[in-house]
């Protein structure tokens, strides 16, 4: 089996769980992203959200005025501190992770690529790594950024279970409808605590990002995730080393459909429609598709997106014979287990 492998080049097998996917890739689909910029740090910023009011606010958090998910006890006995924290977490040392044996790759900014792929670096190279999921035997979508005030439309138009990539403060910010995701049938994991670029941190601050993710969703849904999606796709094999601690994945795609372009303007749903048809009539029918629930406008979009598609659709777990959570608790079980 090869360590890693680069999504550039026509038939692939990825392995997850163990379980071979042979997978065609959308070599066209590809090119398209190569003329397109990613989205960055800088754009994610500059998205508005909409609050429950439905005024618009910029993206950030504020624990204090936002958190509505209380913070419990056994946190403050693991933190030692009482509330939510803010967009960079602090980093609480965990016995079960050897930072001595993370890999010594170096951090890389943004859209600076190291000049030696031995890393395996998604967002640079679309290196993938032998235990990546990237696709799917079946055409689905995937969901980043929320949980949010524009997410419950979207459960009430999904024809399918799909599965949605969390932001920790997004979890505790709204965790009424992080639970009515969770109660329509859908696989919640992880996507950071606070949308960082991972590659560009220290040790500390992506086990942070991880860590208060995890801690989010355990407060909120009684379970661990076992599905990772890292910011912009920022991976490489010391990031997924330090997520692999976690017991968890890495989930990538093989299809973007740019959607957060529509915000400004630099794309829009007649375009996103037109490569949704184009998915749908290649044959095999197959791929993960990236897009977000943040926002009302790419939540209308990707209800398009799912009727263009239909309900014959999987669940990332689903994708690859996996598990939905590490451990699910019984909700009179508080206590973490690290």
């Amino acid at each position: 089996m090869k360590p890693f492998t680069y999504l550039a080049s026509g038939i692939l097998s990825g392995t997850a769980l163990g379980y071979t996917l042979p997978v065609e890739v959308n070599t066209m689909n590809h090119q398209k992203a190569d003329e397109r910029p990613p989205e960055s740090p800088q754009a994610f910023e500059s998205l508005n959200i909409h609050n429950q009011d439905g005024d618009k606010s910029p993206v950030g958090f504020n624990p204090v005025l936002q958190a509505q998910q209380p913070f419990p006890v056994w946190l403050t006995e693991v933190t030692g501190l009482t509330e939510w924290p803010g967009l960079d977490p602090p980093y609480i040392p965990l016995d079960f992770i050897d930072m001595n044996a993370i890999p010594k790759f170096p951090a890389h900014d943004f859209g600076v690529c190291p000049p030696v792929r031995d890393s395996c670096s998604f967002d640079c190279y679309k290196c993938v790594a032998f235990d990546d999921v990237y696709t799917c035997p079946k055409l689905s979508q995937t969901f980043d950024d929320g949980p949010s005030p524009a997410t419950p439309k979207l459960l009430d138009h999904l024809q399918n279970p799909s599965t949605f990539f969390t932001l920790g403060t997004n979890v505790v910010r709204f965790p009424d409808v992080y639970l009515q995701i969770m109660a329509k049938g859908h696989v919640m994991a992880s996507h950071t605590w606070g949308h960082r670029f991972l590659p560009a941190l220290s040790n500390e601050d992506i086990i942070a990002q991880i860590q208060w993710s995890v801690w989010a969703m355990n407060a909120t849904g009684n379970h661990l995730p076992k599905w990772f999606r890292p910011p912009y796709g920022g991976t490489d094999d010391r990031v997924r080393y330090i997520v692999r601690q976690f017991g968890m994945q890495s989930v990538l795609w093989d299809l973007d459909s740019f959607d957060w372009q529509l915000v400004s303007n630099e794309r829009t749903e007649t375009e996103i429609y037109g490569d949704a048809r184009a998915w749908v009539a290649k044959r095999p029918k197959s791929g993960l598709i990236l897009e977000h629930d943040g926002l009302i406008r790419t939540v209308n979009a990707a209800i398009e997106v799912n009727k263009i598609i239909g309900r014959d659709q999987l669940t990332v777990p689903q994708c690859v014979g996996g598990i939905n959570y590490i451990k699910e608790f019984k909700k009179s079980w508080w206590r973490t287990p690290w």
